[in-house]
């Protein structure tokens, strides 16, 4: 199949196809400029600024979708304490998919097109594209089924009863019910990043965060010919989000505007095992890394539901970590991909240690506020005593480690752009031994409440930050490969 033929269903049925070929024909070199043109200030341009450069879109638009995730508690907790209790126990699933597309499966994405461009292999930077796609719906339906059948047992078995559990399912359903569009989006925006185009994914998850803030409360609480969906309208409002954006980066992406093309090509185990190579384990660091957060969720429990609600919109704040981090740690990806696929390992290594410092003065300035002033956060979402109580402890104790959770995580993508993710992986299984394990042994053996959880949370997250470290000191991790 041709560019032309793939191209001309996506982009309009009214266009024939001689015009839909001639339009590309005039796009394709400027396209090919603008590639030509980011691939050599990767590679050659000064590292700090160009590592702002590509993060910045990035950062921003995350920040504001974040603000989707915020202004959704916000909205949820005016149902009351049940809804907010049920959307915490569903909330570290939803971030396990995101972190999964964007972060897990989608850095093996980013990783190989990345290696491609700087290689020069074009051809397997966009067949890369239509693999992307495939893997998407397949693991997208998965998520969506476990979802359905799985999600009611997780909640109960994670603290959710009566009317907490109710709100939970209700939300879950109809959350995980775009998870395909939701995979699509976000491999399809990892690829772009690993070639160097941040723009693009960034202005649509921008307009997708503008659209969502104001359509959410309407569904949820319901005005005019729309009905009162309650906690399931948050959910539907992210179905719709990802649905319109899946159509129009699809559309983009078959242009070949881009720098890419997507395109039906035949699938090669090739290109598959290069993204999964990285894309697994660093999936399972995503799995193990949310595991973490459900399993102490499950002890948290134990204390009731406030407790349960305390914590929840307090490590909400943890995961709102991980979304300004991630601007970095993609633009450092792409960066350390494109040198190492050049033969630049020195620069590569450079660009590593650059980075981790910078996520690490980062959040940990945002540790240190939160630690100061927790109630300006825990009242955005509860004015309950007890609820701010519990979330006070946590925040006071494991808001300061977030510098050491902002170096590992940024350091961790670095090792992932050399196409080496096994040591991130190590590190994310001490952090749930420490955090879980710990955490479970705590509250068994002596009894310890909020306190004894945070300070194990936070001796985990020292624990991964000292581990990536030595991933980044080790020789084998600049060897090309």
């Amino acid at each position: 199949m041709s560019v032309e033929d793939a191209a001309a269903p996506a982009l309009s049925t009214a266009q024939s196809p001689v015009r839909v070929a001639a339009s590309l024909r005039e796009a394709a070199p400027s396209a090919q400029n603008a590639s030509a043109r980011r691939r050599a200030a990767l590679l050659a341009a000064p590292i700090l600024p160009t590592l702002i450069k590509l993060a910045l879109p990035t950062v921003t638009v995350l920040v504001a979708q974040t603000a989707v995730n915020i202004a959704e508690a916000y909205y949820v907790g005016f149902l009351g304490t049940d809804a907010l209790a049920g959307a915490a126990l569903v909330f570290p699933i939803f971030m396990l998919m995101t972190m999964m597309s964007n972060g897990g499966f989608g850095s093996g994405v980013a990783s190989s097109v990345a290696r491609a461009v700087g290689a020069g292999r074009r051809d397997d930077a966009d067949a890369a594209l239509f693999h992307a796609v495939v893997l998407a719906i397949i693991v997208g339906t998965l998520f969506t089924l476990g979802a359905i059948l799985g999600g009611p047992h997780l909640y109960r078995a994670l603290g959710g009863r009566d009317e907490a559990l109710a709100a939970a399912v209700t939300y879950s359903s109809y959350l995980f019910a775009g998870a395909i569009p939701a995979w699509i989006v976000n491999l399809q925006a990892a690829a772009l990043r690993g070639s160097g185009n941040v723009k693009v994914p960034a202005l649509v998850t921008l307009i997708g965060a503008i659209v969502t803030i104001p359509v959410s409360p309407v569904l949820i609480f319901g005005f005019g010919p729309f009905p009162r969906l309650g906690i399931g309208g948050a959910g539907v409002a992210f179905g719709l989000y990802y649905g319109a954006a899946m159509l129009v980066l699809l559309r983009y992406m078959a242009s070949g505007q881009s720098g890419l093309t997507l395109r039906i090509v035949r699938l090669r185990a090739a290109i598959f095992a290069d993204m999964l190579k990285v894309g697994i384990p660093t999936a399972l660091n995503a799995v193990l890394s949310n595991l973490t957060v459900i399993l102490v969720t499950g002890v948290v429990g134990l204390f009731g539901t406030s407790a349960l609600a305390g914590y929840g919109i307090s490590s909400r704040l943890d995961y709102i970590m991980i979304p300004l981090l991630f601007g970095i740690s993609t633009a450092t990806l792409t960066m350390v991909g494109v040198n190492m696929g050049a033969g630049q390992t020195t620069r590569a290594r450079k660009i590593g240690w650059i980075s981790g410092v910078l996520g690490m003065i980062m959040t940990g300035t945002i540790g240190v506020m939160v630690a100061i002033f927790p109630t300006g956060w825990l009242h955005l979402f509860s004015h309950d005593a007890e609820v701010v109580r519990e979330g006070t402890i946590y925040l006071r104790i494991v808001a300061p480690a977030y510098a050491a959770l902002g170096f590992g995580f940024v350091a961790s993508f670095a090792a992932q752009g050399t196409g080496r993710a096994m040591g991130p992986l190590a590190s994310s299984i001490a952090r749930i031994l420490i955090a879980a394990g710990g955490g479970w042994i705590a509250v068994a053996s002596s009894g310890a409440g909020m306190v004894g959880v945070a300070g194990m949370v936070t001796a985990s997250l020292i624990a991964y930050a000292v581990i990536c470290a030595a991933i980044l000191l080790s020789p084998s991790t600049w060897r090309p490969q």
